[in-house]
């Protein structure tokens, strides 16, 4: 098929045609609702009790820390983030982390993957200590040929730097490779740097609205891309 349509149908996914598959973590393999409910809920409550502030003054403040570095690599660093919060961010997630979980179907569609041999690897922008927190609760790198973080490439999945590094590392053929994550800005960052087939994740959070994809096909049940 054309490389160029990112608007995808289950028949346009020809499975012969596809030797890796590259996979995010939250909001893909793993619902969201645990992240957004510790950096948006959570977190604010605890930083309200810390400097004595109302609900809405900490989540004021934290919305624009957050903002600021949208989409950097500092976005997504623990430790970036316990500096300049002077939290124990690692330990707080640890408390709560009963709250992680997969998401529908995803076990099923990483069992498939398995099955038909191909080679997954997963792709996160998770911290390594986030990381290490999800795969204690949920043990899923049992289906995976390796795991990486973009900490480990020095550049998030937004950059083509992060692409480069990736592929120099994985050797994967791009015109053979399907991407999946729940970021159309990072889809389209796949995209450019040539990856074949992408896909996006129409509800990453259970508890929250679809979301809605502009340039790509948005995934509503893994098992629609597997029959």
């Amino acid at each position: 098929m054309d490389s160029n349509n990112t608007r995808l149908t289950p028949n346009d996914l020809d499975w012969n045609l596809i030797d890796t598959v590259l996979l995010d973590m939250d909001g893909t393999i793993l619902d969201l609702h645990f992240d957004n409910y510790f950096w948006l809920s959570y977190l604010p409550l605890v930083y309200a009790d810390k400097h004595a502030l109302t609900l809405e003054q900490s989540k004021e403040i934290l919305y624009q820390k957050f903002n600021a570095i949208r989409g950097t690599l500092n976005w997504y660093c623990l430790d970036y983030w316990t500096s300049e919060l002077q939290l124990d961010i690692v330990g707080l997630k640890r408390a709560m982390a009963d709250k992680i979980a997969f998401r529908p179907q995803a076990v099923e569609f990483l069992t498939f993957l398995q099955k038909q041999n191909k080679q997954v690897y997963l792709l996160t922008n998770a911290h390594p200590k986030s990381l290490e927190i999800k795969l204690l609760n949920t043990q899923f790198h049992q289906y995976f040929n390796e795991l990486y973080s973009s900490h480990q490439f020095g550049a998030p999945k937004e950059e083509q730097v992060f692409w480069q590094k990736a592929q120099a590392t994985i050797q994967f053929d791009k015109f053979r490779s399907l991407f999946i994550d729940d970021s159309e800005t990072i889809l389209k960052s796949a995209r450019q740097f040539g990856i074949a087939y992408c896909l996006g994740i129409s509800q990453p959070d259970s508890q929250n609205h679809p979301v809605s994809y502009n340039e790509f096909t948005g995934v509503e049940n893994f098992l629609e891309w597997i029959n």
